[in-house]
């Protein structure tokens, strides 16, 4: 079983990982990982994920209060409502990722599925992604819609913000996070080619076989 430095550990080196290949930048984006005592560690507010201390991040309890590290992340609301409503899922990722947050700023994808299945693996780590109206950064509105959609749904993309992605553990959610990002890139460079999506058939199949968390 992971010690929480252990996990501290982890996040630290998913972070600098995620930002050294430009997945995010700046302060932006966050990460967390559930305890065994129902709170979780996040990464704190204003920090850079390339440049982590893993001493710095943030513990809460499980009803969100600090308990030691520094202040967290404005957007912890959101990992609390996915947490609450997928307690099969162990950590959380959320990125401004570049062709993520392009798919969620375009007017005319499907709000119930932006991102058709394009190849297997996204459907294995990902599945449907539908699209959660704007909300201003820091609104906690925003945590209720995202509640709404995340028992049925491990990923969600913010409407011109990003993802949000759950995982059985941290590095799970990394790659689910990862796939995103490059499925993302592709359906934007297929746009107008009519390409060959995977066929319900095919979907379902990988659902059976491939039980997300």
């Amino acid at each position: 079983m992971s010690t929480i430095n252990s996990l501290r550990d982890d996040i630290t080196r998913y972070g600098k990982s995620l930002f050294d290949r430009g997945l995010t930048m700046g302060s932006s984006g966050n990460i967390s990982v559930r305890l065994d005592d129902g709170g979780w560690l996040m990464t704190p507010t204003n920090a850079c994920l390339g440049w982590l201390d893993p001493a710095r991040i943030s513990q809460l309890d499980r009803l969100g209060q600090l308990v030691a590290g520094d202040p967290p992340t404005k957007e912890s609301f959101l990992h609390q409502a996915m947490y609450g409503e997928r307690p099969q899922s162990g950590a959380i990722v959320h990125l401004h990722s570049t062709h993520s947050v392009a798919v969620s700023c375009l007017p005319d994808v499907d709000p119930q599925n932006c991102i058709p299945p394009l190849t297997a693996y996204y459907v294995m780590r990902v599945g449907k992604l539908p699209l959660v109206p704007y909300h201003i950064p820091g609104d906690e509105t925003l945590g209720d819609a995202v509640k709404g959609l995340a028992g049925q749904h491990s990923a969600v993309l913010l409407a011109n913000h990003g993802p949000v992605v759950a995982g059985k553990s941290l590095e799970a959610a990394v790659y689910a996070t990862e796939e995103l990002e490059e499925t993302a890139k592709l359906f934007l460079l297929l746009r107008g080619q009519n390409p060959r999506s995977l066929t319900d058939e095919q979907v379902r199949e990988l659902e059976m076989r491939f039980a997300r968390s």
